[in-house]
């Protein structure tokens, strides 16, 4: 029997506009220099691009999570910058980088009222990669996610991404459920979809500005449900 539902959040519960990297690097590199960091500017992209890619293939091959703010701070100590992650021209460096991102968030149709409805017969939780958790949890204050949900996960806190299965395992630890009484609910087919049934967790896909239901079911493992949005959560629950 159901007793949690995990969520994903961007493009699940979330809808954003599109963010670059190209558009990051640019705020990035204005923030240092605010900040007084005097540094060629096509230089510390070149530095920055290479620094990106390396930490890139950790995220997606070892499917451990690295913040921005490693980026940035390795970038600023191959130009012969004394920087560290943690320093307060870094935070802010990324904190300007996403603010564009962070005001386009916008709940998907029926989010909010499924959370609400889902919260009195559930117990809820949030997982989501995202390489700069405060976005996620100021995200989920900004749409009034926050009071639903008994445990939200990011990436950058728990230090493996999805489909890693520690991520999942942590998840359901926090909500003290196992896996038969628990079902994912992402628009992702590999971290999400994949990821949850790799530890046996059943997983219902919603189609999203990423993702379709056409790439859902030509899926090499298929989720266990397609629902076509959130409206239709409450009714299927039951079922699976």
């Amino acid at each position: 029997m159901t007793e949690a539902v995990i969520f994903d959040f961007i493009g699940t519960l979330a809808e954003v506009q599109d963010h670059s990297i190209e558009e990051f690097v640019k705020k990035t590199y204005e923030s240092l220099v605010d900040e007084g960091f005097q540094m060629d500017r096509k230089r510390f992209m070149e530095v920055f691009y290479k620094v990106y890619q390396k930490y890139r293939l950790i995220r997606y091959q070892k499917l451990v999570e690295v913040s921005n703010s490693v980026w940035i701070a390795e970038t600023l100590n191959q130009l012969g910058f004394a920087a560290e992650p943690g320093d307060g021209a870094v935070r802010k460096a990324v904190n300007i980088s996403f603010q564009d991102y962070f005001q386009s968030l916008k709940p998907r149709p029926c989010a909010s009222r499924t959370l609400k409805e889902l919260s009195s017969g559930y117990a809820l939780g949030l997982v989501s990669n995202f390489t700069y958790a405060p976005v996620i949890y100021a995200g989920v204050r900004k749409l009034r996610f926050s009071l639903y949900f008994n445990s939200i996960l990011v990436s950058d806190d728990v230090g493996w991404r999805k489909p890693h299965p520690r991520i999942f395992e942590e998840a359901l630890k926090r909500l003290n459920k196992n896996v038969e009484q628990a079902v994912f609910v992402g628009d992702n087919l590999m971290e999400d979809i994949q990821g949850a049934k790799a530890i046996g967790i059943k997983a219902i896909f919603i189609p999203s500005q990423f993702f379709t239901i056409e790439d859902a079911e030509k899926a090499p493992q298929p989720p266990d449900l397609i629902i076509n949005n959130l409206c239709e959560l409450p009714k299927v629950l039951p079922k699976i």
